[in-house]
C-alpha cells in the first residue's frame, strides 16, 4: 500500500473493546481523586458517543498510562476469586442486565444514558476482598440489587435525580463493596435482599 494513501489511525473507527479500555482508565482516574464524578459522567458521556480513535484521545490525554503489569492474586477468603469480570456495564438509550455467577472485579462502572442498567449481585463472585462500583446515571436509571449478608457502603448523590442507598449496610464476614457515583435528573437505587426463605422479596 502506498504510505501516502494510508489511513491516519485517528479516523479509525473504534471498537467497544477500545471503549472499554478508555472507561476502565476513566474509572480508575476517579478513584485516584484525579478527576471528579461530574467530569467522569461528562467524559463517558463523550465517550460513548465517539466514533473514531481520534476522539478518544482527548478523554485520556492528561491522565496517566495505567500499570500493565499483572495484578497481585486476590487474598483467599470466602467469596473471593481469582478472575477478572467486565469493567463496564453501559445502557445508552437501551437496557444492560448482570446477573447470575458474574464477576464483580475491584472496579466497575455501571453507566446509564436515556437507558436502564440493572446489576444483581445476589449470586455475583468477586474478584477482590472491596470493590467499587460506580454508578453514574442520565436521565436514566440504574438499579443495583445485592445479598442480605454483603458489606455495602453508600457515598452517592443526586442532581435533578435521586441516589438511594437505603439498602447499604454493614455486614461481616465477606467482600465488602463500595458504591459511589450520581444521578441527573435520573435515578440509582440499592436494593438489599431478604435472607433465603419463603418469600423473594426485596427488604423496604
Amino acid at each position: 500500500m502506498d504510505p501516502a494513501h494510508s489511513p491516519n489511525p485517528d479516523d479509525l473507527r473504534a471498537s467497544d473493546q477500545d471503549r472499554e479500555r478508555v472507561a476502565a482508565q476513566l474509572h480508575a482516574a476517579a478513584a485516584d481523586g484525579r478527576i471528579d464524578l461530574d467530569e467522569l459522567g461528562e467524559r463517558l458521556q463523550t465517550l460513548y458517543a465517539a466514533r473514531t480513535h481520534g476522539e478518544l484521545v482527548p478523554l485520556t490525554k492528561d491522565l496517566p498510562v495505567p500499570d500493565t503489569g499483572a495484578p497481585p492474586a486476590p487474598v483467599a477468603r470466602a467469596g473471593i476469586v481469582p478472575d477478572t469480570g467486565p469493567a463496564i456495564s453501559v445502557a445508552v438509550m437501551s437496557g444492560c442486565d448482570r446477573a447470575g455467577e458474574w464477576v464483580v472485579p475491584a472496579r466497575h462502572t455501571a453507566f446509564a444514558l436515556m437507558g436502564g442498567v440493572d446489576l444483581d449481585l445476589r449470586h455475583a463472585r468477586f474478584a477482590a476482598a472491596e470493590v467499587t462500583i460506580t454508578a453514574v446515571a442520565i436521565m436514566g436509571g440504574i438499579e443495583i440489587t445485592v445479598p442480605h449478608d454483603l458489606h455495602v457502603a453508600s457515598d452517592g448523590f443526586g442532581l435533578m435525580g435521586g441516589f438511594d442507598g437505603r439498602g447499604a449496610g454493614v455486614r461481616h464476614g465477606g467482600p465488602k463493596v463500595r458504591i459511589n457515583g450520581f444521578a441527573l435528573m435520573g435515578g440509582v437505587e440499592i436494593k438489599r435482599a431478604k435472607p433465603p426463605g419463603p418469600t423473594k422479596e426485596l427488604e423496604t
